[in-house]
Formats: C-alpha cells, structure tokens, sequence
C-alpha cells in the first residue's frame, strides 16, 4: 500500500507540471523544454546537432565489416577506425560498440551467467518487499529496512545480518543514483512504461555488476556508463560491456577503487601535461586556486556524458572505445584549449570552475569539437613519461617486472634514495627563496620539460638491456688507452732537470743522425721511422729502460712504407737480392753505421709496442 501511494502523488504531480514545459524528445531521446523552463536550464542540453549523416554506401561496407568480423584479425580494427574517424551511423553504433569491446569472446569465456544472476536479485527484493518496477518507492522501502536492519546490528553480530545490511544499502544506493543519471532521457523520465522498463533494467545492470565484482561494488558515475550503454545495446550485451569498460587495462581499470588512488593519480598526469601544453593557463588556473582533480574527476569518471551536445558525446565514445583511456587526456586538454583565451581573462574562481564542468555548447559542438580532437594528439609514450614524472615526485617508483601496467605496484624510495635525487637534482635548502621558487611559469616549465626529456630517454631505451642508470658513461675524449698496471698519467710538464738534460742531449744526437742521413739522401725515410709515438717511450729511453726481444712493428705509410726493406741473413746466404723502389738507393756496406743508429731508435719504439699507447704522437725536434 505504501508503494502505491508513493508512486501515485509523487510522481503525478511531477507529471502534471511537466506537460506545461515539456514539448516533445530529440533524435537522441532527450526532453525538449520550453525555453525559459527551469528544468531545460539545469540540464543544460543542446537540441541543434551537427553530426556528419553517413551515406547508404558508407552503412553497408560498415554492416559487411561487422558481419565478418573477427577478434584476432588487426585489419578489421584499421577499417573500422577509419569508419570512426568519419562517424559511425546511430543506428550501427551498438553493433561497432559490441565489436570493440569483445563483448562476445568475454561473455563465453566467463562462468558469470547473468540470467542466473538476475534471478538471485529478484529473490532478494522480494524478501524486502522491493520492486524494481518501482525506483520511487524502493527508496522509501530500503531506507526503513536500512534502519531497522542498523538497530538490529547492535545487538547481533552474525555475518548473515552484516550481509544482508551491505546489500540493503547497496540496493539504495543504486536506487537513488538511479534519479540522477539522465534524467530528461526517454528511457529514464517520468512514468511512461519504457521509462520504467528503463529505471529497471539500469537497476539490475547496476547490481548484476556488483555482485560480479564485489571488490569494486558500486561507486557513483557507473550509473551514467551503463545508461550510456543500455541507450545503444540490451540490457545483457550492456552488462558485458560495462565489465570491458571498468576492468579492461586500456580502459576504466582502477579508477572506481574505493581508495580513489587511480583517479588522483591520473588528475596529476593530465596537470603535468597542462603544463607542458599550455604553461600559462595551467599557471593561471593555480593562481586562481583551482586543482585539476575539481574538474577532471567527472571528465574520467562519466567520459563526457555531461558535454550539452549528445552527438559529440556519442563521436568522443567511439574514440574512447577504439583507442582506450589516452582518448580522454586528449578530449580534456582538447577542450582547455578552445577555453584557454576565456579562461585567461576569467580572474575569479566562481566563473571559471563552473565554464570547466558545465563546458559551452560552442565549444562542445560536434563541428568544433571533434574535429580538433582528431587534430590534436596525445601519445601514449607522453603518457607514461608524465606517469613517471608524477611517482618521482611522489617519491616513488614502479615496481619492475610489472609489464608496465597502469595499476602496478609502487614502492617508495627510502631517504637515502631521496637524499641522493636531491643531490644530483642540485637542490640546496640553504639556497634564497628568489632561486628555489618553482611557483614561476618559466622555471616550473623549464623543470618539467628536463625531467620529461629525461623520462623520454629511460622510456626509449632498449628494454632487453640492463641499464641500471639513466647516466650514460663515457670515457673521455683525446684520452688514449692506457695499461691497467699503470695508476699515473705522466705528462711533459713532470721531468726532472737530469730527465731534460738527457732529453736534450738525445735530440742533439738524433739533429746529428738527421743531418748525416740527409747528407746521403736517407732523410725523407729516416723522418718517419726516427719519430717518437708518445711521451711514454721517451721517457722509458731517458730512464735507460730497454726492450731486449720484443717484436717491433713500426707504422709506415707511402713511400716511408715502400722504402724501408729489410735484409735477413738466410736471405743474404741463399744469394736473394731484394728489387729496390724506383725511388730508393741501393744498399751498400757504407749503410753500417746508419743501421747502428736506427737500432739505438728502434729499441725507443719498442716502448710503444709495449705500453699500448694511442695515436697521438709527440713528435722529437
């Protein structure tokens, strides 16, 4: 009887003022009101759609792709986006949407039946004396049910009433819900038998959904997902959908958790790349106040259903379910920036907050709108740069080995880590205030593009190779190659006066050899082969260090290379006489004490063999 009373005074009177106002459905389903209606200014809806209409041609290759569909084939995912790009037709868009999103594969799969479970519910509204044919009054009946169950829990502490309590407020949660998710659509309004077919069938979605997932439940904006989807699918294809969107990677996964992490973190990634893309209006929005988590939270948690224009909630749907939850980064900095010149002359809180979550219909047409978001891109390698930038001033960091996952584990660094960011960051707590502020535009931009460029670079690097810092070592330029054993450098400047009086006298004697070899034509080739490769073997030559038996391989070129031919003595027993150069002398006995003294130079050469030296030679004067 109290249901019945209920439905007929409450709802009546809504009805009855409503025939005043209200003057017929859209396209899309949504109540037309009069123009100076207080309920049309609240639902804030715009009836003047700019969708681009498909052509017959264009309806049957989409119908062909969709009826040969198949999960594993990527092509049909590259034909079917350009049909996205273009606008998929209202009356396909459901079929599109089951495609997408595997609804198919998922329910089979699945042991979850649904019918099954719809069963269990029915059972348990009747026992509450509930009927999902009545959302009006099912509140007034949970809400008694709700207390007398409360007053019955302090008493008992069975876990069969703390079960049936968490379902009773479960149950009433969803109801109220129920009246704030569209409610100017046909399928939602008033008391018409398709409004109340639809209160039901969003009723049951709702709690089908969270007895399949009791870890999540029910949290408040599933109700604006799952009317969006029982508006182009049935009610069991939208369940199925409803479980793609909410627990798919690319998608909602994490972002209705209880503890509201995901949510806050993704806030924070999109200000890093209002940062990055628009510094002055992200400035400008902090000044005045204003966090990204006032106005971003809705835009996640309903993906836009609140945009006045449904055609172009419709177009950024198709977008979100074929390219994931980076759609919705764009679609957000893509609305900031057809704002940003309003918003920068806005100077109080009270104007701009409304204008980001109640977006004008301007903006939000299908003819502005979607195009630009076509236009502008946000990467998902961008993505995951801000990601890192947000836990490494969060003080934390991925946990590997999680495949790079949205909702990984994060471990904190520990002081010591953190003391060691600060010290390689530069940061000096001692320093004046003018040269720590980072609350400026230009240094918190100039901050935030060197730590994404060095985001960039951990990302871009191979993951098969175990870097373990993002600093990249590199020896030191002009610098050659030096024997391990050796733990000093000696330079020209470190000889002692015996050292260089010794170095002097040998370059005298080696003026004398010179003067000698010119003297019978020797000097272009002794020039090359009398040169010293490093310091080092002078020094060894000075020290009187000799290299008795080592092998001497000396570095020619050109004629120096052509000229220098060595006799052996089994070549002279065996009477073999070597062809000399065109450009050579004939050897002759007189040669003895030229030989003598290259010896003397050869042993210094040795030095070079030994030590390894590089290619930077010292040469002797």
């Amino acid at each position: 009887m109290l249901k019945r009373r209920y439905s007929s005074t409450g709802s009546g009177g809504r009805a009855s003022r409503r025939k005043n106002i209200f003057a017929g459905f859209d396209e899309f389903g949504f109540a037309i009101f009069k123009t100076k209606s207080r309920e049309g200014t609240v639902q804030h809806r715009c009836h003047e759609y700019s969708y681009p209409k498909a052509d017959d041609g264009k309806v049957k290759g989409l119908c062909e792709l969709l009826s040969s569909w198949d999960d594993a084939d990527d092509t049909c995912i590259v034909k079917v986006a350009c049909f996205v790009r273009t606008g998929i037709p209202p009356e396909l868009r459901g079929r599109v949407w089951k495609c997408l999103l595997g609804i198919h594969t998922l329910q089979e799969s699945s042991p979850f039946i649904y019918q099954e479970c719809l069963k269990g519910i029915r059972r348990q509204l009747v026992d509450l004396g509930v009927s999902e044919f009545g959302i009006g009054s099912a509140i007034a009946t949970l809400s008694e049910a709700e207390n007398e169950m409360e007053s019955k829990k302090n008493t008992s502490q069975s876990a069969a009433s703390s079960s049936e309590f968490s379902d009773v407020v479960l149950f009433r949660q969803i109801a109220l819900d129920l009246q704030r998710s569209f409610p100017t659509h046909r399928s939602l309004m008033g008391d018409a038998p398709e409004a109340i077919e639809g209160q039901a069938k969003l009723f049951r979605v709702l709690i089908a959904y969270a007895i399949y997932n009791p870890w999540i439940g029910y949290s408040q904006g599933m109700s604006y997902i799952a009317a969006m989807l029982l508006m182009n699918l049935s009610e069991e294809e939208a369940f199925w959908a409803l479980v793609a969107l909410l627990e798919g990677p690319n998608y909602l996964a994490g972002l209705f958790d209880h503890s509201l992490d995901k949510i806050q973190h993704n806030a924070k990634v999109f200000q890093q790349l209002l940062k990055h893309r628009m510094p002055r209006l992200c400035q400008h929005i902090e000044d005045l106040g204003v966090t990204t988590l006032h106005f971003v939270t809705p835009w996640f948690l309903t993906l836009f259903t609140s945009l006045p224009c449904w055609d172009t909630v419709l177009a950024v749907w198709d977008h979100i379910i074929l390219n994931g939850i980076v759609v919705v980064f764009t679609t957000g900095l893509c609305i900031l920036q057809q704002l940003e010149s309003r918003l920068l002359e806005m100077s109080d809180v009270s104007l701009l907050l409304p204008t980001l979550l109640r977006v004008p219909v301007d903006v939000s047409r299908h003819s502005v709108l979607v195009p630009a978001l076509w236009r502008s891109e946000v990467h998902k390698w961008e993505i995951d740069c801000m990601q890192s930038l947000v836990l490494e001033e969060e003080g934390e960091e991925p946990v590997p080995g999680k495949g790079g996952k949205q909702g990984s584990l994060k471990r904190k660094k520990s002081k010591k880590e953190k003391r060691n960011l600060a010290g390689a960051n530069g940061l000096d707590a001692k320093k004046p205030a003018q040269f720590t502020n980072r609350g400026t535009m230009g240094g918190a931009t100039k901050n935030i593009f060197t730590k994404m460029l060095r985001v960039a670079q951990r990302y871009l690097q191979d993951p098969g190779q175990a870097v373990e810092s993002c600093e990249i070592k590199q020896p030191p330029l002009n610098r050659s190659p030096i024997v391990q054993d050796r733990s000093m450098r000696i330079s020209a400047t470190s000889f002692s006066r015996g050292q260089i009086r010794g170095r002097k006298k040998l370059q005298s004697s080696y003026k004398e050899d010179k003067h000698r070899d010119r003297s019978q034509g020797l000097a272009a080739t002794r020039s090359r082969q009398h040169s010293i490769q490093s310091p080092m073997d002078l020094m060894r030559e000075i020290a009187g260090e000799r290299c008795q038996g080592s092998v001497l391989k000396k570095r020619r070129s050109g004629a120096a290379k052509r000229q220098m031919v060595r006799r052996s003595s089994s070549q002279h027993s065996q009477g073999r006489v070597l062809r000399p150069h065109r450009d050579e002398q004939p050897f002759s006995p007189s040669k003895d004490r030229q030989a003598e003294g290259m010896r003397s130079q050869s042993q210094m050469a040795a030095a070079v063999c030994e030590s390894n030296l590089g290619p930077a030679p010292f040469q002797a004067r």
